[in-house]
């Protein structure tokens, strides 16, 4: 009889951490669940470790492989033989309901495709992991997180439980020069499916110097820019609809260089400065809050990221009949 879920567990050189994070899937309130790790080529402790856990527990099946890690999640996404796919990686620790806690939310609620759940993050982590963890974290219904998906990634990776047939369905993770996370959140949703996430913190979220999202170029700011305004074309900014930026700071100018790199038009900003009002920046004019009607039909980008500037710009948009998710998208 197949697990009611299958957790797939991508392993490379995590000998510190490993240990503690399967001791956490060890005890799961939910025990019907499998665990497909792969070792992804590592060279410390890891495969030892695996093959200990694994000799004691029949629920642990581990893959051995060299390549990437697209390529040992899709791995472990054949292997798998249950209904619902959790992900974990090697250096977290798993709250001990966290997998009935998520189950539970994807059998009551057919609407709901994919579930993440809130983070604490790990003492060690900086400044800026910390800012993302409480944005992310303020993020729990699907039209919280679709409102901001194109902000930056709306649920941590290693959260996710997704029902396998939708997730085979969208061919699992894709590999290519970007963020896979990301990626696969941006085609879950141009392909309908339905986001949620829990309110409790089920997951310790561990941030380390060696994290791939720190070291590989896949994960550069440039590449989710690209993907960003990639998904927007194919489903907001069709042919001949222009852009209009409101901020024209360093994120607004960074929107709008890439726009233009890609043959799309920006016929403005939208300001609050009034030092910048009435200029023109990279040959578009700069307009004043109260002349955004001006630009018909456009798609307006908000392009910020001071506390409070997005919740802003989507009050004042409102009062100027410019509609929240259709002609005005948070981005950053």
């Amino acid at each position: 009889m197949n697990p009611r879920i299958s957790v797939i567990l991508p392993v490379r050189d995590a000998a510190l951490f490993l240990e503690e994070s399967l001791l956490s899937l060890r005890a799961q309130t939910l025990a019907d669940h499998e665990i497909v790790a792969i070792d992804d080529g590592s060279t410390d402790e890891s495969p030892a470790l695996l093959q200990k856990f694994a000799a004691g527990d029949p629920r642990i099946t581990v893959l051995r492989r060299t390549g990437d890690l697209v390529a040992a999640l899709n791995a472990g996404l054949r292997a798998a033989r249950a209904p619902l796919i959790a992900r974990m990686d090697a250096d977290d620790v798993a709250h001990a309901e966290r997998l009935e806690r998520q189950a539970r939310r994807l059998d009551e609620d057919a609407r709901v495709d994919l579930v993440g759940c809130r983070v604490v993050v790990d003492p060690s982590a900086g400044a800026g992991m910390r800012a993302y963890v409480e944005w992310s974290n303020g993020l729990l219904d699907h039209d919280q997180i679709v409102r901001d998906l194109f902000v930056e990634s709306p649920l941590v990776h290693p959260t996710l439980m997704m029902r396998a047939s939708a997730l085979r369905a969208l061919g699992g993770w894709r590999a290519f020069d970007g963020p896979e996370d990301y990626d696969l959140w941006l085609r879950a949703h141009a392909a309908g499916l339905r986001f949620g996430k829990l309110g409790e913190p089920l997951l310790l979220w561990r941030d380390r110097p060696g994290r791939l999202t720190r070291v590989d170029p896949r994960y550069a700011a440039a590449r989710f820019l690209a993907l960003k305004i990639e998904h927007i074309e194919r489903t907001h900014l069709g042919p001949g609809r222009d852009a209009v930026i409101w901020g024209a700071g360093k994120i607004g100018k960074s929107w709008a260089r890439a726009l233009r790199a890609r043959g799309r038009s920006v016929a403005g900003f939208v300001e609050v400065d009034p030092a910048k009002i009435g200029q023109r920046i990279q040959g578009a004019p700069v307009v004043a809050v109260a002349g955004a009607g001006r630009f018909e039909g456009a798609l307006h980008l908000a392009a910020v990221g001071q506390p409070g500037a997005r919740a802003r710009i989507r009050a004042e948009a409102a009062r100027l009949g410019i509609r929240d998710g259709r002609d005005l998208l948070a981005v950053a």
